[in-house]
């Protein structure tokens, strides 16, 4: 996932050498720490940070200055901590004593981010103050044995909220209804008061103070009333006791735009469209087995003539629509699920309709090289009905954009019938959930769970500061608390919505322990019990490694190589730019491939290199490749194009190993998704100007096919079947519908030449495009062949059990590349398979591929080519005597014996 417009950070935890306070001179005059001799910079007396950490209940971890006479932990419920020319004054200061001490080797394994900070314990005398000091302002200060202020900080307070409210763990939160009545459940264990809005009237709460859970139960005539929270805090980011009213973090149904909160019970009979209860779902496919079409809402449906619901939920119930029956299609031929890129609650589309504004131009006037349709569209953005939806606002309602009425529950009927319209058409159902960061932090208006509990819910780097380093502010999963709000709101969408599995956006800054709790809880649920099977619910996500918690600097993260084993796949990014060539993020856009013609069919690129330097790196991408079909297993051995046997592990992407994987399943294979140029506009950028649109789509499907025919779960962006277009957009995420929707019928092309994409993501590449959009062809010719030919090839891969196979021995077992070593051919990889030899011909010449082991052995083109939709595929010889395989240019041929 990427959104412009904020800068990414790598933040590295840091030991920040800060001074502390004297308790003995709490009444002395205070003096400026700049006046005194010897002291600390006035810099160290700065309560715009918060430099302390206080881990539990008797540890507080601070690096301070040396030479202080003492130090302790300042409270002020009216927030009137303050600093002015140095000199640190409050009107109803409290203070708790801090002594030396070092952190534990538990303490460390917990916060290993801190394992080099000093540590002080909380002085048994004042542990009955820490409960009362956490709901209001804190200062952690040092003094100098006259009184004079060393140094100054506010205080990071997770650590001992988790420590002080372990029950809170438990707690049901949110609407939780008992015989008809609701209760209403939040978490605040800082705030000093909390009270009910329900419907423009007050109601008292009551505080839980061994939980810290703020609790009212109501008649059941409140049940479809709106409320929100009036939570009174410490709110440190505006450093000031704050009055918020705030919507629930658990809520469940909100008012349009997201203002209120509604009390609504999911378990309502009212709320189920029929045959809910009894929804028969099509038969669970292993991840392992997985073949996922990821789509979004409206591309599916927005510029889709036969829908009678465009850009919403129940455009899925439009059996009669193209685009409902191409995803039948698909199933029949082998999808088995749909990915949904983002559909809970999300802050950055208007929900009325009324309120989205619309590009005021004729945009299809204009030429397809015009930088006209992307300056008109851009000025809408902020306003219109589109986003890729990663900007959480509510974790666990649908979002209310997708819906006829946004305001009231018309959002949970419509999307559970869009559940049920997709299971009956034959596919499941994945969520793309977002619990890594919300869509803003602090007093915004757009911030929920950090104006309730303010400074814990966001990850906090060494000064206090929330870390972005996912493009937003960053959630802290490692806490308790927002923990337990990802597995609670994910077994929601499993028990209420009956979705079938979760694609979890940068999970790597989420704690491996938390995606197993994740897993737990779901194979928890039972049919009798819940009315899902969660054991059958897959799981996967995005382990990247980046940012303040990269390297697991803060934790054991959920990473690429850290959950193989755990049955949660991760994205392999590997095969995927071995086949497209360079990565997403190269200046020129025209470095090549596998598929994309590196050294066999060059482009003019100087980028590429050397004629010879093509041809090294060409090799070591069809390494990539082979690891790549393996499923990335890092164990598996072969003998890589050097003629030197290797695992797959010891194969070198980038610098790490290519191979991390322990079993089929743990990585996902794809050659495009969402994020970066769809797979038709970087070969439009890659292959040679020249390429016909015939060659193009050839290309097309042997990059699909790349991912289609390995061991594992493989994942394809909608539309990339029919060489959907963005029009050279590398980040559409706010790009609207003129650069987003998926065209189901040929006749309105595939999206490619609707003009520049937008300047924001894509300008320095204008150059390159401007050409391109105005020769770079494709018609319902090549459109049809290419969806049937990957259709034929899904076919293969969901019928044939070889490419199902359970273990990394059987791989090793069964799985080979015959031809591999020094006298390799570029750009062709060979593949055994059981009874299978797959050819992947990436060169624009025909290829003959023999394999003397094999001469004797009888084998035919597979029975689904030989009477599939291509014509070219169909022309693939064998020959029994010399082992010989001849298959045509740009061509995936299936040989079985």
């Amino acid at each position: 996932m990427r959104r412009r417009g904020i800068r990414r950070r790598a933040a590295a935890v840091t030991a920040v050498l800060l001074a502390t306070a004297a308790l003995q001179s709490l009444a002395a005059p205070v003096r400026a720490a700049a006046d005194a001799p010897g002291a600390a910079d006035t810099a160290a007396v700065d309560l715009t940070t918060s430099r302390a950490i206080w881990i539990d209940r008797d540890t507080v971890a601070w690096n301070g200055v040396d030479g202080a006479a003492s130090t302790q932990l300042l409270a002020s419920e009216d927030g009137s901590l303050t600093v002015r020319d140095g000199t640190l004054s409050g009107d109803d200061e409290r203070w708790i004593r801090l002594g030396r001490t070092a952190l534990t080797d538990a303490q460390k394994a917990r916060f290993p981010h801190l394992e080099d900070y000093t540590a002080w314990s909380v002085d048994p005398r004042d542990r009955d103050r820490v409960r009362a000091a956490l709901r209001g302002q804190l200062v952690a200060a040092q003094r100098a044995a006259d009184g004079t202020v060393l140094a100054a900080t506010g205080v990071q307070t997770a650590g001992v909220l988790d420590d002080l409210y372990r029950g809170a763990a438990k707690a049901e939160l949110g609407p939780v209804f008992h015989h008809g009545r609701p209760a209403l459940n939040v978490w605040a264990p800082t705030a000093q008061s909390v009270s009910l809005e329900l419907d423009g009237s007050t109601v008292a709460m009551r505080r839980d103070d061994a939980t810290g859970v703020w609790s009212v139960t109501g008649p059941a005539s409140w049940t479809g009333k709106s409320y929100r929270y009036v939570v009174k805090v410490w709110a440190p980011s505006v450093r000031e006791v704050v009055t918020n009213k705030v919507t629930d973090p658990y809520s469940v149904a909100l008012t349009a735009d997201s203002g209120r909160s509604l009390v609504v019970d999911l378990d309502d009979p009212s709320l189920a469209p029929a045959g809910w209860a009894g929804l028969r779902k099509p038969r669970a496919v292993a991840l392992r087995d997985a073949q996922i079409q990821e789509l979004h809402v409206r591309d599916f449906s927005v510029e889709d003539r036969t829908s009678r619901h465009p850009g919403t939920y129940l455009a899925f119930t439009d059996k009669d629509s193209d685009g409902s029956r191409h995803l039948r299609r698909l199933a029949r031929a082998g999808t088995s699920y749909v990915h949904l890129l983002p559909v809970f609650d999300i802050a950055g589309i208007p929900e009325r309709p009324a309120d989205q504004a619309v590009p005021a131009c004729a945009l299809p006037s204009y030429p397809a090289d015009s930088g006209r349709q992307q300056e008109c569209v851009a000025k809408t953005t902020a306003q219109d009905a589109y986003n890729w939806g990663y900007e959480p606002y509510h974790f666990t309602v649908p979002e209310g954009s997708y819906a006829t009425d946004p305001d009231g529950t018309a959002r949970t009927v419509e999307f559970r019938r869009m559940v049920q319209a997709l299971n009956q058409d034959g596919l499941r159902v994945v969520m793309d959930v977002v619990y890594n960061h919300t869509a803003a932090a602090g007093q915004a208006g757009t911030s929920v769970l950090d104006r309730i509990v303010p400074g814990y819910y966001q990850r906090l780097l060494a000064d206090g500061s929330v870390a972005n380093s996912t493009c937003c502010a960053n959630t802290a999963t490692e806490n308790t608390m927002m923990g337990k709000l990802v597995v609670d709101s994910v077994v929601t969408w499993a028990r209420q919505y009956k979705v079938d599995g979760f694609r979890f956006d940068l999970m790597g800054h989420q704690p491996k322990a938390n995606l197993l709790a994740v897993r737990q809880a779901l194979d928890a649920l039972t049919p009798a019990k819940d009315g899902v099977d969660g054991k059958k619910i897959i799981l996967y996500g995005e382990g990247w490694n980046f940012g303040e918690v990269a390297d697991n600097a803060r934790f054991t993260q959920a990473t690429q190589a850290n959950m193989a084993g755990t049955g949660i796949a991760t994205f392999s990014d590997r095969a995927r730019d071995a086949v497209r060539g360079g990565s997403p993020f190269d200046a020129d856009p025209r470095v090549q491939g596998f598929g994309s013609g590196l050294y066999t069919d060059p482009n003019t690129s100087p980028a590429n290199g050397t004629t010879e330097e093509q041809k090294a790196r060409l090799l070591h991408y069809q390494d990539l490749v082979k690891v790549g079909l393996t499923g990335s297993l890092k164990d598996f051995t072969f003998t890589d194009t050097s003629g030197e046997r290797v695992s797959g592990a010891g194969v070198d992407y980038n610098g790490a190993p290519a191979g991390y994987a322990d079993a089929p399943g743990d990585a996902l294979a794809y050659a495009d998704a969402h994020d970066n140029e769809s797979l038709f506009d970087a070969l439009a950028y890659k292959l040679p100007a020249g390429t016909s649109p015939a060659d193009r789509a050839r290309m097309q499907v042997l990059a699909m096919a790349t991912a289609t025919l390995s061991q594992g779960p493989a994942l394809s962006q909608a539309g990339t079947d029919l060489l959907r277009s963005k029009s050279l957009d590398r980040n559409s995420f706010d790009s609207g519908d003129w650069f987003n929707a998926i065209h189901w019928n040929c006749a309105d092309g595939n999206g490619f030449g609707r003009g520049l994409p937008p300047a924001a993501d894509n300008q320095s590449k204008w150059q390159y495009a401007k050409a391109l959009l105005t020769t770079v062809r494709a018609g319902c010719p090549q459109i049809t062949a290419a969806s049937a030919a990957y259709r034929d090839l899904l076919r293969i891969r969901t019928t044939e059990d070889t490419f199902s196979l359970r273990t990394a021995a059987q791989v090793q077992d069964r799985l080979s590349f015959p031809l591999s070593g020094p006298h390799e051919t570029p750009g062709v990889v060979t593949m055994a398979l059981g009874d299978l030899v797959v050819v992947f011909n990436a060169t624009p010449q025909q290829q003959r591929q023999r394999i003397g082991r094999l001469a004797g052995t009888p084998y035919h083109l597979h029975p689904v080519q030989a009477a599939g939709a291509d014509p070219v595929v169909k022309t693939s010889r064998y020959e029994r005597r010399t082992g010989t395989f001849t298959v045509p240019a740009r061509t995936v041929a299936v040989f079985r014996s």
